[in-house]
């Protein structure tokens, strides 16, 4: 009898606790019928173009949750304040293509005299919890208020550590439109965004912006959701087009075919912003290796390479200089140009002649 009550009371906290405006909303009416016309959407919820195990073969859950609990590894977070520098985002010269990576997925570009935001957390916390899974030290310098009106505030999709809600609510006065794919759109509607400043779409659809700036949406391979059910919005990547430059904005993906695919039909890039971090041989399919993420720049046909999803938060077992200990390493055979940015550094995206520290190299 006593334990009916428990787990019906912990139910309860649970179901309220989920309830609370951070979690979003699910798609419902005229969205969720679009949704429904997906060819990507079966059965209730988005899959993938290929077959996607949550887990590798021979991993469970169980294996998985004893790791993270019972396993000591001091090394996944930093012991020491990372490096970082503050760039002043508000006094840029118009006329530079710049971009500052916020550590993790989140960055700013300009370019061509727009400013592009992807995927900001600036809250300090990757989780609807905010004592957990806090970010590291040194990598929270920037908050809303240094972040200047944004032209394009792109969501590659809803997870925790994409989709902040407290950055995302701060921003509302500054963005003037939002490029999400399917049903992410939702979730700014239901925390106060104009819906006509809400731009979702399905894979493989062209976004018409200003004049001489074109975005598409690219197939990931992934998963979303940010309460108790999986997949009922999408995830994307995106190939963003300005008048000079071309731009693969990677969100998060396991390795397959639609790098290549992506590539053929709009490659050359003159930058791949791919993921490089959090990655399992026990979730290998929904987060690439560094030596995938080589590879996967290579299928884009891109002319340099920001590997980013790392150096921020500690979401996975392997230390937390790993991804670019390893990607770095690999490169030296695969010689992809690098950009590899201290938290909140100027890259002056168009200088082919700077070298860039290893500053992750001699950090505990």
């Amino acid at each position: 009898m006593f334990f009916a009550l428990a787990l019906t009371a912990l139910l309860v906290a649970v179901i309220i606790f989920i309830e609370q405006p951070k979690f979003g909303k699910v798609p419902a009416g005229e969205r969720l019928e679009r949704i429904k016309r997906s060819p990507h959407y079966q059965e209730g919820h988005f899959v993938n173009l290929s077959v996607t195990p949550d887990l590798t073969e021979g991993a469970s859950y169980l294996s998985v949750m004893r790791e993270f609990l019972f396993t000591r590894r001091p090394e996944r977070k930093p012991v020491k304040p990372l490096p970082h520098m503050k760039t002043d985002l508000h006094h840029l010269d118009p006329a530079a293509d710049v971009l500052v990576w916020f550590g993790h997925s989140s960055y700013f570009m300009q370019l061509d005299s727009k400013r592009i935001l992807v995927d900001p957390v600036l809250s300090g916390s990757a989780s609807p919890l905010a004592w957990t899974n806090r970010s590291f030290g040194g990598t929270d310098a920037y908050t809303v208020d240094d972040i200047p009106g944004i032209d394009y505030l792109f969501i590659t999709h809803d997870h925790w550590d994409h989709l902040d809600y407290e950055t995302v609510r701060a921003l509302k006065p500054k963005v003037k439109t939002v490029i999400c794919a399917l049903g992410t759109g939702s979730h700014f509607e239901y925390w106060g965004y104009d819906k006509n400043a809400i731009i979702e779409k399905d894979w493989n659809e062209r976004i018409d912006l200003d004049p001489g700036f074109v975005a598409y949406t690219a197939p990931a391979r992934h998963f979303s959701g940010r309460g108790l059910r999986r997949n009922r919005t999408l995830w994307t990547a995106f190939v963003f087009q300005t008048p000079s430059m071309k731009i693969y904005i990677g969100g998060d993906s396991g390795y397959d075919t639609h790098f290549a695919a992506t590539g053929a039909e709009h490659g050359p890039f003159d930058l791949a912003i791919l993921e490089n971090g959090q990655y399992d041989k026990s979730w290998k399919y929904i987060h690439m290796m560094p030596e995938e993420v080589l590879q996967a720049a290579t299928d884009l046909k891109a002319a340099k390479l920001l590997p980013v999803h790392s150096g921020k938060f500690a979401m996975a077992n392997h230390p937390w200089n790993e991804p670019l200990k390893r990607l770095t390493e690999q490169n030296k055979t695969m010689h992809i140009p690098l950009l590899t940015p201290v938290v909140g550094e100027l890259v002056e995206l168009r200088d082919t002649a700077h070298i860039y520290t290893s500053w992750w190299e001699h950090l505990q």
